[in-house]
């Protein structure tokens, strides 16, 4: 299939561009108009069908670490360290290094972790 271009001019001198290309091919496709975009110095907002902005957690949460997610989850659960480490099979202590940032959360734990909270585990390590 080939690409189809549509440019659409609309009010205060903007324009919608319409581009339709192979499914496979779209997010390279994407990546690479954003980049283009970027470069010429344009903000790029990611919207949906309604024109709202969609933003990442990563947008909101520049910082975010696997720490914060669990301290975020076990919260949202409203579960004390202490409740959480009996589930996990661990001491209250580990659970509190591991929010703190001062124990790595490793790919076993945190799928243990994901298991509990039904969630990916890639958002721990």
């Amino acid at each position: 299939m080939q690409a189809e271009l549509k440019l659409h001019p609309i009010e205060d001198g903007q324009a919608v561009i319409t581009l339709s290309v192979p499914a496979a091919k779209a997010l390279m496709v994407a990546n690479t108009i954003k980049g283009v975009l970027t470069l010429a110095g344009h903000k790029v907002r990611r919207v949906n069908a309604e024109g709202e902005e969609l933003v990442s957690a990563d947008d909101v949460f520049p910082d975010g670490s696997p720490a914060m997610a669990l301290r975020g989850l076990r919260g949202k659960e409203d579960l004390t360290q202490a409740e959480l480490a009996e589930r996990l099979g661990i001491s209250q202590n580990m659970v509190s290094d591991m929010e703190s940032g001062k124990r790595n959360i490793s790919p076993k734990m945190a799928k243990r972790i994901g298991e509990e909270f039904k969630v990916p585990y890639k958002i721990f390590v």
